[in-house]
Protein backbone atom coordinates (compact mmCIF):
# COMPACT_ATOMS: atom_id res chain seq x y z
CA UNK A 1 0.00 0.00 0.00
CA UNK A 2 2.86 2.77 0.94
CA UNK A 3 4.51 1.66 -2.24
CA UNK A 4 1.14 2.18 -4.65
CA UNK A 5 0.89 5.53 -2.64
CA UNK A 6 4.64 6.80 -3.31
CA UNK A 7 4.09 5.35 -7.38
CA UNK A 8 0.69 8.11 -7.39
CA UNK A 9 2.49 10.76 -5.72
CA UNK A 10 5.93 11.03 -7.91
CA UNK A 11 3.71 10.61 -11.50
CA UNK A 12 1.42 13.75 -9.97
CA UNK A 13 4.57 15.01 -9.57
CA UNK A 14 5.79 14.70 -13.11
CA UNK A 15 2.91 15.62 -14.71
CA UNK A 16 2.79 19.32 -13.07
CA UNK A 17 6.46 19.81 -13.86
CA UNK A 18 5.01 18.85 -17.65
CA UNK A 19 2.65 21.11 -18.17
CA UNK A 20 4.94 24.49 -17.21
CA UNK A 21 5.82 25.06 -20.76
CA UNK A 22 2.29 25.44 -21.44
CA UNK A 23 2.05 28.81 -19.46
CA UNK A 24 5.18 30.29 -20.95
CA UNK A 25 5.22 34.20 -21.76
CA UNK A 26 4.77 35.12 -25.24
CA UNK A 27 8.36 36.60 -26.38
CA UNK A 28 6.74 40.11 -26.53
CA UNK A 29 5.77 40.10 -22.86
CA UNK A 30 9.27 39.32 -21.95
CA UNK A 31 11.11 42.18 -23.04
CA UNK A 32 11.86 45.05 -20.56
CA UNK A 33 9.81 48.02 -20.29
CA UNK A 34 12.36 50.20 -20.14
CA UNK A 35 12.97 50.15 -23.86
CA UNK A 36 9.60 51.59 -24.38
CA UNK A 37 10.45 54.11 -22.02
CA UNK A 38 13.83 55.52 -23.85
CA UNK A 39 11.98 55.07 -27.34
CA UNK A 40 9.56 57.65 -26.12
CA UNK A 41 12.36 60.32 -25.04
CA UNK A 42 12.44 63.21 -27.37
CA UNK A 43 15.15 62.68 -29.85
CA UNK A 44 15.14 66.23 -29.84
CA UNK A 45 16.18 67.29 -27.06
CA UNK A 46 19.73 67.28 -24.47
CA UNK A 47 21.20 68.93 -21.48
CA UNK A 48 23.44 70.30 -23.88
CA UNK A 49 21.16 71.25 -27.02
CA UNK A 50 17.72 71.30 -28.25
CA UNK A 51 16.42 70.91 -32.20
CA UNK A 52 14.38 73.08 -32.85
CA UNK A 53 11.01 71.93 -34.39
CA UNK A 54 7.97 73.39 -35.93
CA UNK A 55 6.40 76.16 -34.33
CA UNK A 56 8.77 76.68 -32.08
CA UNK A 57 9.78 80.15 -30.94
CA UNK A 58 12.99 81.47 -29.04
CA UNK A 59 11.03 82.60 -26.29
CA UNK A 60 9.06 79.19 -25.81
CA UNK A 61 12.15 77.31 -26.06
CA UNK A 62 13.80 79.67 -23.48
CA UNK A 63 10.30 79.12 -21.22
CA UNK A 64 10.90 75.82 -21.35
CA UNK A 65 14.10 75.66 -20.04
CA UNK A 66 13.44 78.38 -17.70
CA UNK A 67 16.48 80.83 -19.12
CA UNK A 68 16.28 84.42 -20.33
CA UNK A 69 15.26 84.92 -23.65
CA UNK A 70 18.55 87.04 -24.30
CA UNK A 71 20.33 84.55 -22.85
CA UNK A 72 19.45 81.95 -25.22
CA UNK A 73 19.71 83.76 -27.97
CA UNK A 74 23.43 85.24 -27.41
CA UNK A 75 24.48 81.78 -26.95
CA UNK A 76 23.68 80.34 -30.58
CA UNK A 77 24.50 83.84 -32.38
CA UNK A 78 20.64 85.27 -32.53
CA UNK A 79 20.09 88.81 -33.37
CA UNK A 80 17.48 91.28 -32.05
CA UNK A 81 15.00 91.97 -32.54
CA UNK A 82 13.31 89.43 -34.71
CA UNK A 83 15.26 86.60 -33.18
CA UNK A 84 14.76 84.13 -36.08
CA UNK A 85 15.14 80.73 -35.69
CA UNK A 86 14.44 77.51 -38.24
CA UNK A 87 13.26 73.75 -37.92
CA UNK A 88 16.21 71.89 -37.73
CA UNK A 89 18.63 74.45 -36.08
CA UNK A 90 20.28 73.10 -33.11
CA UNK A 91 20.85 75.36 -30.00
CA UNK A 92 23.06 75.52 -27.15
CA UNK A 93 21.60 75.24 -24.03
CA UNK A 94 24.15 75.95 -21.59
CA UNK A 95 27.12 78.71 -22.43
CA UNK A 96 29.83 78.48 -25.04
CA UNK A 97 33.45 78.25 -24.03
CA UNK A 98 34.42 82.01 -22.73
CA UNK A 99 36.56 83.33 -25.45
CA UNK A 100 39.54 83.97 -22.93
CA UNK A 101 39.71 80.04 -22.17
CA UNK A 102 40.04 79.63 -26.15
CA UNK A 103 42.54 82.62 -26.31
CA UNK A 104 44.81 80.95 -23.43
CA UNK A 105 44.91 77.61 -25.27
CA UNK A 106 47.27 78.77 -28.09
CA UNK A 107 49.22 80.71 -25.46
CA UNK A 108 49.77 77.56 -23.25
CA UNK A 109 50.63 75.85 -26.37
CA UNK A 110 53.69 78.04 -27.85
CA UNK A 111 55.13 78.12 -24.37
CA UNK A 112 56.94 74.82 -25.04
CA UNK A 113 58.52 75.93 -28.33
CA UNK A 114 61.69 77.62 -27.67
CA UNK A 115 62.23 81.00 -28.84
CA UNK A 116 64.88 81.29 -31.86
CA UNK A 117 68.15 83.76 -31.58
CA UNK A 118 66.53 86.16 -33.57
CA UNK A 119 63.10 87.33 -32.87
CA UNK A 120 61.41 89.34 -35.40
CA UNK A 121 61.27 92.89 -35.31
CA UNK A 122 58.56 94.52 -32.81
CA UNK A 123 56.46 96.41 -35.42
CA UNK A 124 56.39 93.17 -38.05
CA UNK A 125 54.94 91.38 -35.05
CA UNK A 126 52.66 93.88 -34.12
CA UNK A 127 51.46 93.73 -37.56
CA UNK A 128 51.13 90.04 -38.03
CA UNK A 129 48.78 90.04 -34.04
CA UNK A 130 46.64 92.74 -35.12
CA UNK A 131 45.62 92.04 -38.30
CA UNK A 132 43.96 88.60 -37.03
CA UNK A 133 41.86 90.70 -34.32
CA UNK A 134 40.41 93.32 -36.93
CA UNK A 135 38.85 90.21 -38.40
CA UNK A 136 37.34 87.80 -36.01
CA UNK A 137 35.92 84.64 -37.42
CA UNK A 138 32.19 84.49 -37.92
CA UNK A 139 31.01 82.59 -34.58
CA UNK A 140 33.50 84.73 -32.44
CA UNK A 141 31.80 87.87 -33.84
CA UNK A 142 28.23 86.00 -33.05
CA UNK A 143 29.39 85.01 -29.53
CA UNK A 144 31.25 88.54 -28.54
CA UNK A 145 28.20 90.69 -29.55
CA UNK A 146 25.31 91.40 -26.78
CA UNK A 147 22.35 92.56 -27.86
CA UNK A 148 21.90 96.07 -26.91
CA UNK A 149 19.64 96.47 -24.00
CA UNK A 150 15.99 97.76 -24.83
CA UNK A 151 14.59 100.80 -22.90
CA UNK A 152 12.74 99.81 -19.76
CA UNK A 153 9.22 100.58 -19.07
CA UNK A 154 7.47 100.92 -16.02
CA UNK A 155 4.81 98.38 -15.76
CA UNK A 156 1.21 98.03 -13.90
CA UNK A 157 -0.28 94.53 -14.14
CA UNK A 158 -3.84 93.72 -14.27
CA UNK A 159 -5.69 91.05 -13.13
CA UNK A 160 -6.38 88.47 -16.58
CA UNK A 161 -9.48 87.46 -15.75
CA UNK A 162 -12.42 87.45 -13.11
CA UNK A 163 -12.45 84.84 -10.50
CA UNK A 164 -10.96 83.13 -7.54
CA UNK A 165 -7.31 82.15 -7.17
CA UNK A 166 -7.68 78.42 -6.29
CA UNK A 167 -3.70 77.69 -6.55
CA UNK A 168 -0.81 79.65 -5.38
CA UNK A 169 2.58 80.05 -6.47
CA UNK A 170 5.18 77.84 -4.81
CA UNK A 171 8.60 78.80 -5.68
CA UNK A 172 10.31 75.52 -4.68
CA UNK A 173 7.21 73.25 -6.34
CA UNK A 174 8.32 72.95 -9.82
CA UNK A 175 4.50 72.65 -10.72
CA UNK A 176 3.49 75.89 -9.16
CA UNK A 177 5.09 78.14 -11.31
CA UNK A 178 2.46 80.73 -11.28
CA UNK A 179 -2.01 80.70 -9.79
CA UNK A 180 -4.82 79.38 -11.12
CA UNK A 181 -7.70 81.92 -11.45
CA UNK A 182 -10.70 79.79 -11.07
CA UNK A 183 -13.79 81.03 -14.41
CA UNK A 184 -16.10 79.60 -16.79
CA UNK A 185 -15.92 78.05 -19.88
CA UNK A 186 -14.99 80.69 -22.67
CA UNK A 187 -14.92 83.64 -20.43
CA UNK A 188 -12.48 86.27 -21.99
CA UNK A 189 -8.83 86.03 -21.04
CA UNK A 190 -6.99 89.76 -21.24
CA UNK A 191 -3.10 91.24 -21.34
CA UNK A 192 -2.09 91.59 -17.81
CA UNK A 193 0.00 94.66 -19.14
CA UNK A 194 0.76 95.71 -22.69
CA UNK A 195 3.25 94.12 -25.01
CA UNK A 196 4.04 91.51 -27.80
CA UNK A 197 2.77 87.87 -28.37
CA UNK A 198 5.87 86.33 -28.77
CA UNK A 199 4.18 82.64 -28.77
CA UNK A 200 0.44 81.59 -29.44
CA UNK A 201 0.36 77.51 -29.24
CA UNK A 202 0.28 74.44 -27.59
CA UNK A 203 3.40 73.02 -28.57
CA UNK A 204 4.63 73.37 -24.58
CA UNK A 205 3.49 69.93 -22.94
CA UNK A 206 1.66 70.74 -19.85
CA UNK A 207 0.46 73.86 -20.58
CA UNK A 208 -2.76 73.66 -23.04
CA UNK A 209 -3.43 76.29 -25.79
CA UNK A 210 -0.77 78.63 -24.50
CA UNK A 211 -0.10 82.50 -25.13
CA UNK A 212 3.35 84.52 -24.10
CA UNK A 213 3.30 88.10 -24.04
CA UNK A 214 6.74 90.21 -23.66
CA UNK A 215 6.82 93.80 -21.99
CA UNK A 216 9.93 94.67 -21.66
CA UNK A 217 13.12 93.06 -21.70
CA UNK A 218 12.81 91.34 -18.48
CA UNK A 219 9.24 90.68 -18.26
CA UNK A 220 6.96 88.01 -20.28
CA UNK A 221 3.47 86.58 -19.03
CA UNK A 222 1.99 83.23 -19.83
CA UNK A 223 -1.59 82.44 -20.25
CA UNK A 224 -2.27 78.54 -20.22
CA UNK A 225 -5.13 76.42 -20.74
CA UNK A 226 -7.33 78.74 -23.03
CA UNK A 227 -10.10 77.14 -25.28
CA UNK A 228 -9.73 79.46 -27.58
CA UNK A 229 -6.68 81.57 -28.62
CA UNK A 230 -7.55 84.95 -30.38
CA UNK A 231 -3.95 86.32 -30.85
CA UNK A 232 -1.36 85.56 -33.34
CA UNK A 233 2.57 85.99 -33.05
CA UNK A 234 3.69 88.83 -33.35
CA UNK A 235 0.72 90.68 -32.35
CA UNK A 236 1.07 94.02 -30.04
CA UNK A 237 -1.33 93.74 -27.39
CA UNK A 238 -2.98 96.49 -25.12
CA UNK A 239 -3.67 96.34 -21.41
CA UNK A 240 -7.23 94.36 -21.16
CA UNK A 241 -6.98 93.10 -24.10
CA UNK A 242 -8.94 89.80 -24.72
CA UNK A 243 -6.33 87.33 -26.03
CA UNK A 244 -7.81 84.42 -25.14
CA UNK A 245 -11.04 82.50 -24.05
CA UNK A 246 -10.53 80.34 -20.91
CA UNK A 247 -10.66 76.54 -21.37
CA UNK A 248 -10.10 73.28 -18.85
CA UNK A 249 -6.34 71.70 -17.92
CA UNK A 250 -8.40 68.45 -17.80
CA UNK A 251 -11.08 67.36 -20.46
CA UNK A 252 -14.17 68.33 -18.48
CA UNK A 253 -12.79 69.58 -15.52
CA UNK A 254 -13.38 72.70 -13.84
CA UNK A 255 -12.14 75.71 -16.06
CA UNK A 256 -9.31 77.83 -14.91
CA UNK A 257 -6.28 79.80 -16.44
CA UNK A 258 -2.94 79.70 -15.55
CA UNK A 259 -1.21 82.65 -15.33
CA UNK A 260 2.84 83.11 -14.70
CA UNK A 261 4.64 86.17 -14.55
CA UNK A 262 8.35 85.43 -15.41
CA UNK A 263 11.50 87.89 -14.81
CA UNK A 264 14.71 87.37 -16.59
CA UNK A 265 13.55 83.82 -17.42
CA UNK A 266 12.44 83.01 -13.66
CA UNK A 267 9.00 82.34 -12.75
CA UNK A 268 7.68 85.01 -9.75
CA UNK A 269 4.79 85.11 -7.92
CA UNK A 270 2.21 87.07 -9.71
CA UNK A 271 0.28 88.34 -7.10
CA UNK A 272 2.14 91.07 -5.33
CA UNK A 273 2.21 92.78 -8.84
CA UNK A 274 -1.51 92.55 -9.27
CA UNK A 275 -3.84 94.94 -7.87
CA UNK A 276 -5.93 93.91 -4.48
CA UNK A 277 -9.24 93.39 -5.10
Amino acid sequence: MFLLSSLLLSSLGCSSRGSAPVYSRSESDSKPRVSTRQASRPPHYTRSYYLVQKGDTLYSIAWRQNLPYQQLAWWNGIRPPAYQIFPGQRLRLKPPESSQQAANKPRQASTSVPRTSSPPPPTTSAKKTTRPAKKPSVQQARSSVKPKPEKRLKLTWGWPTKGRVVQTFSRGDATRKGVWIEGAMGQPVTASEAGKVVYAGNGLVGYGNLVIIKHDQSYLSAYGYNSKLVVREGDTVKRGEVVARMGSPNSGGQPVLHFEIRRQGKPVNPLPLLPRR
